[in-house]
């Protein structure tokens, strides 16, 4: 399924009145880029780049590329990190900045913004982190693989949204909104596990930094001061002094997302109410020959126009794409590169940390998924949509268990011997692909019989 956000659409239309490229290209390929599916086909492809690249003959030349070191260099600071590194850190920022906003616009505006709402996907997700950590904790405690307990917690909402819209108009809305909200919630947990439980030392100095420049931002919103250039430079200082206060770097992109206003500046009913009148003017100077009134009353109406989209809105509307199509795909390459050739599989395969994050994945997401709505929906504090069956929350529990990138992100930060972090990520690997074709499965039955 295609969804073009409107506005960009409008933009497009539009330009497609008079440009051949707009009507031609642009469009057209706008339509397959928002193609929902597609974004887990390119993180796939990425993915099987990585595998077949670290298991060749160029496997040295992989990890040398990564190690490549790149430096900034100012006169207040100096950041010096491995390419994998700055892909990690730094790539992953923005793509937790989008997460960032669309947590932030769900709480606000979206599917859990009031209680009611909100009871269903919270209860589900908080079961599905809380059964998979448990459950990996049953082979891990005590032993050298504990820390990596976050790992079965995530899900990759990208592989999931894309496995569910190959099943296309077959499943019901609201399972739809069901999975997301289990995803959103599920993000702000993985966010809490990397802030608290892998941050190994602080630097209080630097988190001083960033909270002096947050008071900026805030003041900054308050007089209704908005400069991109500005804005962005503050963003960066932001990340770098969160990378050097010993906090993951990453959780500068969330902090930055929910200091981004969230209300338009003005209301669709004001640009209704005044865009009416601004024609009028804009007619009448066309008619008196008044060029200079014309193209003031035009910059008016743009005004107007722009102001009705929060810059929440616009800044996850833009940026979306490159997260979906061009830095998860790129971490994929990065990190997905698992180097078979010397290993002893079957160590890999019998280890305690890969047979804890399996279970913890494909077993305890399901279980956590649907066993914690059911028990609250016994107590009459949750309630399922009539179009979804318990069934289908099973398929669901199943497409959360796809843990993918943001697993693998946990994991390297969860372990340093690289024994362990390969063990995790063929764990990753193979409970994702099973649970994949498992919710897949189940959902279509259930769509078929429904």
């Amino acid at each position: 399924m295609a969804h073009i956000p409107p506005r960009s659409r409008g933009v497009l239309e539009a330009q497609a009145e008079t440009s051949y490229l707009a009507r031609r290209v642009r469009l057209p390929v706008q339509r397959y880029i928002h193609t929902e599916a597609l974004g887990g086909l390119i993180l796939l492809a990425a993915t099987i780049a990585a595998l077949i690249w670290a298991n060749s003959p160029w496997y040295d030349r992989y990890h040398e590329i990564l190690e490549t070191h790149l430096s900034i260099d100012l006169a207040l600071f100096v950041v010096d990190l491995s390419l994998h590194h700055w892909i990690n850190d730094g790539l992953m920022a923005l793509f937790f900045f989008v997460v960032g906003l669309e947590i932030k616009r769900e709480v606000l505006l979206g599917h859990l913004s009031t209680p009611r709402r909100a009871a269903l996907p919270v209860i589900a997700a908080l079961g599905g982190m809380a059964v998979p950590a448990a459950i990996y904790l049953i082979f891990n405690y005590g032993g050298d693989g504990e820390r990596g307990w976050g790992v079965p917690m995530a899900t990759d909402i990208a592989f999931a949204i894309g496995v569910l819209a190959l099943l296309g108009r077959r499943i019901p809305m609201e399972l739809r909104i069901f999975l997301l909200g289990v995803a959103v919630v599920d993000d702000l947990g993985a966010i809490a596990v990397i802030a608290v439980a892998y941050t190994e030392s602080i630097s209080f100095a630097h988190l001083a930094m960033v909270a002096g420049l947050v008071a900026i931002v805030m003041v900054a919103n308050r007089v209704g001061f908005s400069h991109a250039a500005a804005t962005s430079i503050i963003g960066f200082l932001i990340w770098v002094a969160m990378l050097k206060s010993g906090v993951h770097a990453t959780i500068a992109g969330v902090l930055f997302a929910l200091l981004i206003p969230a209300q338009p500046q003005y209301s669709k009913e004001r640009f209704a109410q005044e865009s009416e009148s601004l024609i009028d003017d804009y007619r009448e100077a066309l008619s008196a020959g008044d060029r200079e009134h014309s193209e003031a009353v035009l910059g008016q109406l743009e005004e107007l126009s722009q102001g009705t989209e929060s810059p929440m809105e616009r800044l996850e509307r833009l940026v979306h794409p490159w997260t979906s199509y061009v830095i998860l795909p790129v971490f994929a390459l990065a990190n997905a590169g698992l180097h078979f050739s010397d290993v002893d599989l079957g160590s890999v395969v019998t280890g305690d940390v890969t047979i804890g994050v399996i279970a913890g994945l494909l077993f305890g997401k399901v279980i956590g998924i649907t066993f914690f709505p059911w028990l609250a929906s016994r107590f009459g504090i949750v309630e399922l949509p009539r179009s979804v069956s318990w069934t289908s929350v099973i398929g669901v529990g199943f497409l959360a268990g796809i843990g993918f990138t943001v697993a693998i992100f946990i994991s390297g930060l969860a372990f340093t011997d690289p024994a362990l972090i390969l063990n995790a990520q063929f764990g990753i690997m193979c409970a994702s692909v099973l649970a994949g074709l498992a919710g897949y499965s189940i959902l279509r039955m259930t769509s078929r019989s429904g």
